[in-house]
């Protein structure tokens, strides 16, 4: 297998692969040489003494500890060790690892459908994947996990977390979580489930406006969004577009760079940067295949990531759309595999390089902060209220004659629930700025050009 340059989506690892350690991965850099060069060519020298300080440790655990381990156990641990404590993203992949790589990409596993990170000591949920068992059952973005079944998670490292939600499809799993706002611990039952992710979900707001939900970045998601907006624009000319872009926790970085593409004609979508010459990388778009005269809103929040934040980044530099949410996740490294010569069903996942925006705007730990901050609220209409208009008023004038009294406003809507449907306070407030944004370039002052009208609107900012 040869040396793979990936980046992880979210300072997460995805237990929706049944929960494999891994997260969504994403190419990032061009193929490295030869690992072996590599290591050959690095300069300095292994200090002596801590060798013989690690010689010392090993044979000590080998003759004194409680139970005989064998060497192959003591070196992996010492490998994983190594790897665990250099940021949150490098770790050991061992066999079933690699074909967790593969699954995630295809979109298709085994799990409970979560994407989590270490926080504390414990296990910090990111998002649930949508239409998975584990949103289903309750489990919501920020989540901590504090138990599994009756086994305590803290001071467990996150693989070995992982592998105690491993299991049987079919079989649950009590998962204990503290939430905020609530004051006591929470126990999910959730069962384990093959899991499916649809990329790409969309359809119509109205006849000229469209929402594209990314619930990752898969290897074909460019393509899918290309072909969902084009049926789009057959149905009538598509006049915006909202890019929910929300709990995505990234994913393969060439597919968010075909879906940047789309939207941009020319210019910069993302770079690398890292100490191997391979791992400096422009990412440019194309003329090609572009949507790049209809206005978009992008929604974001903290379970935005990696390859999400690149795309919301890239149409922000660009002043391609408004990027309208909360801020996102800020997970901007780049994760290179590298199988090991001696088992090349193992490998290192090394961080290696940092990408950035167009403008030169390093995402890892700052995210992307929206043009627009629009919080997550629960809206509920107002009970009780009754609305009068000049139709309920005595006297009234109605085809040229006067209703003698006062009437009943039956048609209001003012005194209604929204009769247990949840309203997407994000999503309406996203409708409302395409909506303005659509109109704003439809209806042209007289007298005005299209670009001095550009010039003149606050939402004339943006390139169409």
């Amino acid at each position: 297998m040869p040396i793979r340059p990936l980046c992880f989506s979210a300072s997460v690892v995805s237990v929706a692969l049944a929960l494999s350690a891994i997260s969504p991965l994403t190419q990032a850099v061009a193929p490295l040489a030869d690992s072996s060069k590599t290591i050959i060519e690095a300069k300095g020298r292994l200090p002596l003494n801590d060798l013989r300080a690690f010689t010392e440790v090993l044979q000590r655990i080998k003759s004194a500890y409680i139970e005989p381990i064998d060497d192959k156990t003591l070196l992996e641990n010492a490998i994983r060790g190594m790897l665990d404590n250099l940021d949150p993203h490098s770790a050991y992949l061992e066999q079933e690892d690699f074909k967790s790589l593969e699954e995630s990409t295809s979109g298709e596993f085994g799990g409970i459908g979560i994407e989590i990170s270490a926080d504390d000591g414990l296990i910090k949920i990111i998002t649930p994947i949508d239409n998975s068992p584990a949103k289903k059952a309750g489990i919501k973005a920020g989540d901590i996990i504090i138990k599994l079944d009756d086994t305590p998670l803290r001071g467990l490292d996150i693989k070995r977390s992982v592998d105690l939600m491993r299991g049987k499809i079919g079989e649950p799993i009590k998962i204990t979580v503290i939430r905020a706002g609530v004051p006591q611990p929470l126990d999910i039952t959730v069962i384990r489930s093959t899991i499916r992710v649809d990329s790409v979900r969309s359809y119509m707001l109205d006849k000229n406006l469209g929402y594209i939900r990314i619930t990752q970045f898969q290897e074909d998601t460019g393509a899918e969004v290309e072909k969902t907006l084009q049926n789009m624009n057959r149905q009538g000319q598509l006049g915006g577009i909202i890019l929910d872009l929300r709990n995505n926790p990234g994913g393969v970085l060439l597919a968010s760079v075909d879906v940047a593409d789309l939207f941009l004609d020319s210019g910069l979508i993302v770079y690398t940067k890292g100490r191997l010459a391979n791992a400096n990388v422009n990412y440019l778009a194309n003329a090609e295949k572009t949507f790049s005269n209809i206005p978009v809103v992008v929604l974001i929040n903290s379970g935005s990531a990696s390859a999400s934040e690149i795309v919301a980044g890239a149409l922000q530099d660009h002043r391609r759309g408004v990027v309208v949410g909360t801020k996102s996740f800020g997970k901007g490294s780049v994760q290179t595999v590298y199988p090991l010569s001696t088992d090349s069903k193992r490998g290192l996942k090394l961080t290696t390089a940092l990408y950035y925006t167009p403008n030169g705007r390093s995402i890892q730990a700052e995210g992307i902060t929206p043009d627009i901050t629009v919080e997550e609220l629960s809206v509920t209409k107002v009970q009780g209220r009754t609305g009068y208009r000049e139709q309920n008023l005595k006297n009234h004038l109605v085809q040229n004659k006067r209703s003698p009294q006062l009437t009943e406003n039956k048609n209001s809507q003012d005194n209604t629930s929204n009769s247990g449907k949840d309203i997407d306070y994000q999503l309406e407030q996203a409708t409302n700025i395409l909506k303005t944004l659509y109109l704003t370039k439809q209806q042209l002052p007289t007298g005005l050009s299209n670009h001095q009208h550009k010039s003149a609107s606050a939402g004339a900012q943006l390139r169409y």
